[in-house]
């Protein structure tokens, strides 16, 4: 005899069900004393990723801008085969290139498998109204910007700008660019469309790697100046806590910060 269901309690149920799976992990707390404790806030996935991110971009940026503009040759003119100053700059670039993409294939995924600091929601109303405080927090007019433990939403956004968006165009363009002396191979027609994106041609692809590379150099540069400066503001150990994890934070204030989700 079958069992009688209820629909709507069913679907409730489901959704009560998905609703809690995607709910994320609270970063870890440690006190410390009465008012302050340490958040782990950079789980170890994240830290991995950015010293390989940070190490991979400073190498690819060195032998790029080689490869580009060689500043350096044989100090004696000899055969090629003997220096080989310009494959071994290629072979360390695209190894390089390698390895920074599959770190960023991992952080995509600690995206969603990390704590709540792991990552952030664009598509929220919300997101966008803080970050226009915190714009206006950093040009001094008044503003209403609270107090975030992770990155505030500003900086949010420009991670997703160019450690997503950027990456992405990077390793299209690159790969396109390795593989299109060989068009004919089976790499050479997966990254194939990859031109008609990017303005059709060769160079158009080329350009869009150059320039989005520089991109990442004005980022690199800002981002260090503002890790610094955020931790001798806050003195919360900005600095150390993509090494060790943690933050120290106000209790209240990790009581009071709202789950961005």
């Amino acid at each position: 005899m079958p069992v009688p269901t209820n629909p709507k309690m069913e679907k409730e149920t489901v959704k009560l069900v998905w609703k809690k799976s995607r709910k994320r992990r609270k970063a870890k707390t440690i006190p410390i004393n009465d008012q302050m404790v340490k958040v782990y806030v950079w789980e170890l996935p994240v830290r991995i990723f950015h010293w390989v991110n940070a190490f991979s971009i400073f190498i690819l940026m060195i032998t790029g801008v080689f490869i580009g503009r060689p500043f350096a040759s044989a100090s004696i003119q000899e055969e090629a085969y003997y220096s080989y100053l310009m494959g071994w700059a290629r072979y360390i670039h695209f190894f390089t290139a390698f390895v920074f993409t599959i770190n960023l294939a991992v952080r995509w995924y600690w995206v969603y498998k990390g704590n709540e600091h792991a990552t952030s929601n664009l598509f929220r109303l919300s997101f966008w109204k803080e970050t226009w405080e915190t714009v206006k927090y950093y040009l001094f007019l008044k503003n209403r910007k609270k107090h975030y433990i992770g990155h505030n939403p500003l900086a949010q956004l420009s991670y997703w700008i160019f450690i997503g968006l950027g990456s992405i165009i990077m390793i299209l363009t690159g790969y396109y660019l390795l593989f299109e002396p060989q068009p004919e191979s089976v790499y050479g027609k997966m990254f194939m469309w990859v031109a008609h994106l990017f303005g059709g041609d060769s160079f158009s692809v080329r350009s869009w790697h150059h320039l989005v590379a520089w991109g990442f150099m004005i980022f690199t540069i800002v981002h260090v100046y503002m890790a610094f400066r955020e931790d001798y503001l806050q003195r919360n150990g900005t600095m150390s806590s993509i090494v060790t994890g943690y933050k120290i934070e106000r209790k209240k204030e990790t009581l009071g910060e709202q789950d961005e989700k």
